[in-house]
């Protein structure tokens, strides 16, 4: 049995340089911002802050040039993305939409929908919803309820789904549903490309623990599609998603989310001389800069034309660990410091978000089980 490896991913002079022209950027931009905000970062809904970047050249950075894109490689928009999560910035807008619905729409959509679609993603205009989960099964994909039954006039959608993100501000979803009856339990599935102006869609919030509203329940009652929202052909459903799932599982965010709090803890640290916790803060520390090279290392992969599916599930599930991890660490070693307001607030809202790493992109269990198969376990 062959163990999975990572192999060591060097950057170049250029891509050093694009760091610090990123990290150039964002101290000023976010000069003014507070921890308590940055610490936000993928749930923080800025679009202006998303054009900025697509003026930069930093949205659609693998995508060609004709589509709006700049053709650069997936380690690229990696460094990029990584900037952006330490240092908090708000990324939502664009997030899901540059990180895996481009790739998709550039894979599986037409034509005259990659050259109208792609540059204003490119361009950071263009918002994306995630339409997978669905209430009442959990992490479990196969289990979707939502149908798209062929009329001569395209498709007819009915169904909801549940915990998508930012889909009250949204233009397009792509909705993973159920086209046909198949034989085996993963056929069968498609995904259509939703317009969320179309009408029969509603969309209700749903707070968080915290009561923010970047949540959201779908319904689609009886939605009318054009024959060309179906992405690729149909049955493909499947496929796509655990495509989409590597790019959504592979990425720095998947171990940054709790940065802000990280740098918050040490900045506060540095006050306290001769802290006696402060193996705590160096395993912590180190933990990060194994992850920082695993992710590096998928990306290179992806950047090659890989799929890495097995590794971005470790990366994952890893990452997830450590993130929620922090608060703890964060306790143990400074407990909340009352007297210091930005720090006890910073600490606050990634406790409360702590619970929701091990779920988003599939849960800890249905990753283990993606590792068991990829280690022939299953």
């Amino acid at each position: 049995m062959a163990l999975p490896t990572f192999p060591l991913e060097t950057t170049t002079p250029a891509q050093a340089a694009l760091r610090d022209d990123v990290r150039a950027f964002l101290a000023e931009a976010l000069l003014d911002l507070p921890a308590r905000e940055r610490a936000r970062s993928w749930t923080g809904f800025d679009a202006d802050f998303s054009k900025k970047l697509g003026e930069r050249g930093w949205l659609g950075m693998t995508l060609p040039k004709a589509y709006g894109g700049h053709d650069r490689s997936a380690v690229d928009r990696h460094i990029v993305v990584e900037e952006l999560l330490a240092a908090g910035a708000p990324v939502a807008a664009h997030w899901i939409a540059d990180r895996q619905s481009a790739p998709l729409i550039l894979r599986h959509a037409t034509e005259e929908q990659r050259r109208t679609i792609l540059p204003r993603i490119a361009a950071g205009t263009c918002f994306f919803g995630i339409g997978m989960s669905e209430a009442g099964s959990g992490s479990d994909l196969a289990a979707a309820r939502t149908r798209a039954e062929k009329t001569a006039d395209g498709y007819v959608l009915n169904g909801t789904k549940l915990w998508t993100t930012y889909a009250h501000k949204a233009h397009y979803m792509i909705v993973f549903c159920r086209t046909s009856q198949a034989e085996t339990r993963y056929g069968g599935f498609s995904q259509v490309l939703v317009d969320m102006s179309l009408p029969g869609i509603s969309v209700s919030p749903v707070l968080d623990i915290s009561g923010e509203h970047h949540f959201n329940e779908v319904s689609f009652d009886n939605v009318a599609l054009p024959p060309d929202a179906l992405l690729g052909k149909e049955g493909d459903g499947w496929a796509q998603v655990m495509s989409e799932l590597a790019f959504e599982r592979s990425g720095p965010d998947r171990f940054l989310s709790s940065f802000v709090l990280v740098d918050e803890l040490l900045r506060c640290v540095r006050r306290i001389p001769g802290s006696a916790e402060t193996a705590d803060l160096g395993r912590m520390v180190a933990r990060l800069m194994v992850l920082r090279q695993m992710s590096l290392s998928v990306a290179g992969r992806l950047a090659r034309g890989e799929q890495p599916v097995l590794a971005a599930a470790i990366v994952k599930d890893l990452g997830a660990l450590f993130e929620q991890d922090v608060p703890e660490i964060a306790r143990r070693v400074l407990r909340e410091d009352a007297s210091d307001p930005e720090y006890a607030a910073v600490f606050r809202r990634i406790l409360l978000a702590a619970p929701s790493f091990s779920l988003r992109g599939g849960t800890r269990e249905i990753l283990r089980g993606i590792i068991a198969r990829g280690l022939g376990l299953r």
